[in-house]
């Protein structure tokens, strides 16, 4: 007789999942699901509303996740207006897109999996929490808070809000960078470059107390996928899309992400409401070859980002992508290194900001290219902290939404995702004795890939459903099942 092992819900991500493994009658592991309970229905709901709304409605979809959408739909509103907006509004986005990479990268690392990755994978359960890191790492952890507060605080001089802006709007953005910001992104750079590079230089320390995890959080064969510049070089908001595979050959290069529907098809499965997105020429994996290396199966997010690309183009950024490929012997598929890609992006990125910050264009007033719908549909894509994020809106003459469908980047790892717990699983459980720390090792493979749930959460399937009816005294009176 088979047996199950529940986890319910997976904590310490956003949104609300749980994570079924399958046991066979000798209690060795036989498979694992990743189930997203959770329905948004964003794709529906926005249809009839006018396109200049999107940017403001998509950027409610996550607290977490809001420039990314904000930006994703104002490109795409750019392209149903046919204009190119102007170049100041451009760097203005990008220098957005920077520091919501580094906030968001900050609360993966140091909010959700530091607890794992600095107090243990078998610390106990009632340990593993920010105030127990507080007392053990006290210095380290104020120092994330203030690495995460300062992308916030880039985003809130740009677009007047930490969370959920309307800044960006199709044809451009509402307001440059004033002098006074500039000044204060500036002097905070030097105190957020030390942060950054200490972080960095700890947790390669830590590398070393988990090796077992490298070589079982998820590490497999798989295609990556990401926007690189014509030159190949990291990027995160313009570009072509490039799939390499796990050996490093490019199986497609200058991809144009508006023909994103000829390369990625889009799967459903009945126990989750999160799309399972594939690489279409090679086919949606099935039970019988999900471990053989020609499937459809690719990842997003800073790992595929970093080997992806030829360089990030930065010096302190170059030399630490250079060590990450060496400790990877060359393609990194250990899904534990996102954690190390993230840290490597944060350096990047203000490396980055440094660069942007003293160009003029960002205090320009030419901000918005005016125009009317010239086009009935737009895609609009960029790399979001988790990976690459399509928007692909369809219009009438007069602007209205008549269809919108979002790729997030949780969903386009939601196979790689199923997979890792899978592999984990069956590393850890060995007999009928389950311990927390190993099931914690199972819901840390699921934090590795910093999944945003209430982002992707649109899949419009049909999930189990169990309805209880009971007395005011908790005695049960009823119950139903739904199956599927």
């Amino acid at each position: 007789m088979t047996r199950r092992i529940v986890i319910n819900p997976v904590s310490r991500i956003e949104g609300h999942a749980k994570i079924t493994i399958y046991l066979d009658e000798a209690d060795q592991v036989v498979d694992a699901q990743f189930h997203v309970t959770d329905m948004r229905g964003f794709e529906v709901f926005c249809q009839g509303r006018p396109l200049w709304e999107m940017p403001g409605i998509t950027s409610r979809i996550c607290g977490i996740c809001p420039v990314s959408h904000l930006l994703a739909s104002a490109k795409a509103g750019d392209r149903i207006l046919a204009v190119e907006i102007p170049i100041a509004a451009t760097k203005l986005r990008r220098l957005m897109n920077l520091a919501q990479i580094i906030q968001s990268h900050a609360l993966s690392f140091f909010y959700l999996s530091a607890p794992d990755l600095l107090l243990g994978m078998d610390c106990p359960e009632a340990n593993r929490n920010l105030f127990e890191l507080l007392a053990v790492s006290p210095d380290l952890m104020r120092g994330g808070i203030r690495l995460r507060q300062f992308g916030q605080e880039i985003i809130e001089l740009l677009g007047d809000r930490k969370i959920h802006s309307v800044w960006a709007i199709p044809g451009g953005v509402r307001s440059a960078l004033s002098i006074a910001g500039k000044q204060h992104i500036r002097d905070r750079l030097p105190e957020i470059f030390s942060i950054a590079l200490n972080v960095l230089s700890q947790f390669k320390d830590l590398l070393r107390q988990y090796e077992q995890e490298i070589q079982t959080f998820g590490n497999f064969p798989s295609l990556f996928m990401g926007l690189v510049t014509p030159a190949g070089l990291w990027e995160h908001y313009e570009g072509a899309l490039r799939i390499i595979d796990s050996a490093g050959n490019i199986i497609n290069d200058g991809l144009d992400p508006n023909r994103y529907q000829d390369f990625i098809g889009e799967a459903v499965e009945s126990w989750s409401y999160l799309k399972f997105p594939y690489y279409r020429p090679l086919g949606y994996p099935s039970e019988q070859n999900q471990c053989h290396l020609a499937n459809g199966m690719y990842r997003v997010g800073p790992l595929a980002r970093l080997n992806i690309c030829t360089r990030i183009g930065t010096p302190l950024a170059d030399q630490e992508l250079q060590e990450f490929r060496e400790r990877g012997k060359g393609v990194v598929t250990a899904s534990f290194f996102y954690h190390y890609a993230r840290l490597i992006e944060i350096l990047g990125a203000l490396e980055k900001i440094e660069e942007l910050i003293d160009d003029p264009d960002l205090y320009s007033t030419r901000l918005r290219a005016n125009a009317g719908i010239n086009q009935d549909e737009g895609v609009g894509v960029s790399e979001a902290p988790r990976g690459t994020l399509f928007h692909h809106y369809q219009v009438d003459e007069t602007g209205l939404i008549q269809k919108v469908n979002l790729i997030i980047a949780t969903g386009q790892n939601n196979l790689a995702m199923n997979r890792a717990i899978a592999q984990i699983a069956r590393h850890f459980i060995q007999g009928p004795e389950i311990s927390d720390g190993l099931l914690n090792r199972v819901e840390a493979g699921i934090r590795a890939f910093d999944p945003c749930l209430s982002c992707s959460t649109h899949a419009a399937g049909q999930m189990p459903l169990h309805i209880q009816v009971r007395h005011i005294d908790g005695t049960l009176l009823n119950e139903k099942w739904r199956d599927s």
